[in-house]
């Protein structure tokens, strides 16, 4: 029987496909389309979806009506034929069954049943997922239980995409840009108003004044200089690390389990997120958190079967050997080197088959290649590292899927990786015989670095290379070589 999980009609839209033997494939729907944070299906993503054939059943990532009600109720009038998920799907020619699941049940089964614990306090923190912003469950062999509900307009994660908005960026897009920011401000010094655009802040139990779904673009107008900017950031990350302490002080009094999963789009606040082991002895984040992972999630609600996630590769497969030799020749010569191979990355991270990757050790890559993706200069890189050299090089909490900062010891000898403040978003890749690992392995090998700087490969407000066309269309563009496969 060939499932598929479905999140879609609002933002980051994305398809997952489920056949008798598992999860066959996952993507985001702007890989195909072309257009950043795309909300709605497209004809390229579903044919590519349908090579394992067609779906026999659809599992929806939330449930419409109570959303539509919702929508009412905020003031955004009376969507019931928008949220009409039959006939949407009938519009690009699915008809096969539906199955709905709330939108927090959809975030807390991907993290769940995509971890390694069989039991677990699941904490998803959001914008807003029908009524319901925070959610706390607990976790084990018989399912999900959910404790506690906290719903809108209270939302840590609307505020945050507010205050992101409030500094220039683009809410449900640029809020870990803000998070990049904050290095640069000082965080005391508008902290105290920061603080005060919330009545409460206790516990799970969080409140702000005003509701902010529409943005905050009058708060304190006056402020327009570049440190200003910088400063907002900066308290408002302050703000929601205590926001976030406080949520996982009561999960962690209030649930019985050492082990935590973070799930819904705050979870991709790596600056926050080691604040979690202070309470819980191990923490599983799923490597795509906000609402794209759902459409693993919804599906995983219903089948409730764990499926531990190692690895992110479950996008458009671009077949061949990976390119070693021709990436550690392009490194020594320009110091960079973009890689298409493989399977893609099913999420807002890549991981080292649709990189960008430079040479750690020179003061002007970074430079070179915030050009490249036309960013901001402030904005940091990450550093992707052979497993047993991280503790040589990084103090603190770090994985495979760049969901933590922690502390780069070494930052003169690699001054591209580390940010302003120190930190570094550290992605540690095991022997595991991945094409980044042998990358790796040769570059240690010929270099004595057991490093590389790795983003993802495209340019800001585009979605990162998905196939072959997108790929020469980058190298040809932007004058990087992009490597697809090795020659032989």
């Amino acid at each position: 029987m060939i499932s598929w999980g479905i999140s879609a009609n609002s933002h980051d839209a994305s398809l997952a496909v489920f056949s008798k033997d598992g999860l066959e494939f996952a993507s985001h729907s702007e890989r195909f389309s072309g257009v950043k944070n795309d909300g709605h299906l497209n004809k390229e993503l579903i044919d590519y979806a349908k090579q394992w054939g067609d779906p026999e059943r659809i599992y929806w990532y939330e449930r419409p009506f109570i959303k539509t009600i919702r929508q009412l109720r905020a003031g955004q009038g009376w969507n019931y034929k928008e949220n009409n998920i039959k006939r949407y799907l009938n519009s690009y020619g699915i008809n096969a069954p539906i199955s709905y699941t709330s939108h927090h049940h959809s975030h807390a089964a991907a993290g769940f049943y995509t971890s390694t614990f069989d039991n677990a306090t699941v904490v998803c923190i959001d914008s807003i997922g029908e009524f319901e912003t925070l959610t706390v469950w607990e976790a084990t062999s018989r399912g999900l239980k959910k404790i506690y509900s906290q719903h809108y307009p209270n939302s840590v994660g609307l505020w945050y995409s507010a205050m992101s908005q409030r500094v220039g960026l683009k809410p449900n897009q640029d809020e870990y840009i803000l998070m990049g920011m904050a290095a640069y401000g000082n965080p005391k010094r508008l902290y105290d108003d920061v603080y005060n655009m919330f009545e409460r802040i206790d516990g799970v139990d969080i409140r702000y004044k005003d509701n902010l779904h529409r943005g905050c673009l009058r708060w304190k107008k006056h402020l327009t200089t570049q440190q200003d900017m910088f400063d907002i950031a900066a308290a408002t990350q302050k703000t929601y690390e205590f926001a976030f302490e406080q949520i996982l002080q009561w999960a962690k009094k209030n649930t019985k389990s050492n082990n935590l999963v973070l799930m819904g789009g705050c979870a991709l606040n790596c600056s926050a997120n080691h604040l979690a082991y202070k309470y819980f002895d191990d923490v599983w984040i799923m490597p795509n958190p906000g609402d794209a992972g759902s459409a693993i999630g919804a599906v995983l609600a219903h089948t409730k079967k764990h499926m531990p996630m190692d690895h992110a590769f479950l996008g458009y497969n671009i077949e061949g050997d990976y390119p070693v030799e021709e990436a550690i020749s392009e490194l020594k010569t320009t110091g960079i080197v973009g890689v298409a191979n493989g399977k893609a990355e099913f999420g807002p991270r890549a991981f080292g088959n649709r990189s960008l990757l430079a040479d750690p050790r020179s003061t002007d890559i970074k430079r070179r290649v915030n050009d490249i993706k036309q960013r901001q200069q402030f904005r940091p890189f990450s550093p992707v590292v052979l497993y047993e050299h991280a503790g040589d090089n990084f103090e603190g909490c770090y994985n495979k899927f760049m969901q933590f900062t922690s502390t780069c010891i070494n930052r003169k000898l690699y001054p591209a990786i580390a940010h302003v403040d120190g930190t570094s978003r550290v992605q540690v890749v095991h022997k595991d015989g991945s094409g980044i690992r042998k990358l790796l392995e040769a570059w240690y090998e010929a270099t004595g670095c057991p490093m590389l700087l790795n983003t993802s490969l495209n340019i800001k407000d585009k979605p990162i290379v998905n196939n072959l066309t997108d790929a020469q269309t980058f190298a040809t563009i932007y004058n990087i070589k992009v490597l697809t496969k090795a020659t032989e």
